[in-house]
């Protein structure tokens, strides 16, 4: 399952979103850290079709876990030559230029 939380300001449309297994965990390696903080990305629970779905939406996109990468590159949202990894999570940040 994919946790995936919008937020709305101004014209910009943010969606942080990530493995469910992973909310709560705090991944550290090469000076790099990432919080998946459950405050921040847990939202709505679902699969592949709500995460596309609210990617879609998405001007600015924070994503995190194995799956949820996975999806957002098959479907074209990032580029798999743009994904880090954290501590063995993968990590992609997304940006749609309007």
């Amino acid at each position: 399952m994919i946790c995936a939380k919008v937020y709305r300001q101004g014209i910009e449309t943010l969606v942080a979103a990530c493995d469910e297994d992973i909310v709560g965990q705090t991944f550290r390696s090469k000076g790099l850290k990432i919080q998946v903080s459950e405050g921040f990305y847990r939202g709505d629970s679902g699969g592949e079709d709500l995460l596309v779905s609210r990617l879609e939406m998405a001007t600015i996109a924070n994503l995190v876990g194995k799956k949820t990468i996975e999806i957002a590159v098959r479907h074209g949202f990032v580029d798999p030559a743009c994904v880090i990894e954290i501590g063995g999570v993968p990590h992609a940040q997304m940006a749609r230029m309007m």
